[in-house]
C-alpha cells in the first residue's frame, strides 16, 4: 500500500500544472511567473547586428506590448517563426522584463505555438 502511495504522490508531483493564459497587455503584471501569452502576433524581425529574433505580440516595435524572443543559438527549434505574421499563438513561459517591457525568451519549440 505503501509503494502505491508513493507512486501515486511521484505522479502528482511530476504532472506539469497548466500555465495561466493571459493577453500580451497583462503580461507586465506578471513578471516572474511562467505563462502562456496568447495573441495575434503584429511583427517577426530579426536584429541584422545580434541573429537574435523578436515576435511582437500587442503592436508592432516599439508600441508593441510584449514579446517573444529567439537567440541565435535556439533559432533551429523555431524553423518557420518568420510565417508568424498576423497569425494567433500561445508563448509559454516565465516573463521577465527587459527594458520596461514583458517579453518570454524562447528556447524549446513547444514554447511557441501557432493556430
Amino acid at each position: 500500500m505503501k509503494g502505491i502511495a508513493a507512486a501515486a504522490a511521484l505522479l502528482l508531483i511530476a504532472t506539469p500544472v497548466a500555465a495561466q493564459t493571459i493577453r500580451p497587455a497583462d503580461a507586465g503584471a506578471h513578471t516572474g511567473q511562467t505563462v502562456t501569452v496568447e495573441g495575434v502576433v503584429s511583427e517577426v524581425h530579426t536584429a541584422a547586428s545580434s541573429g537574435t529574433t523578436f515576435i511582437d505580440l500587442g503592436g508592432r516595435y516599439p508600441n508593441n506590448a510584449f514579446t517573444a524572443v529567439i537567440f541565435p543559438d535556439s533559432a533551429r527549434a523555431f524553423p518557420n517563426v518568420g510565417m508568424l505574421n498576423s497569425k494567433t499563438v500561445d508563448v509559454t513561459g516565465p516573463i521577465r522584463l527587459y527594458e520596461g517591457k514583458p517579453e518570454i525568451i524562447l528556447k524549446a519549440a513547444g514554447q511557441l505555438k501557432s493556430r
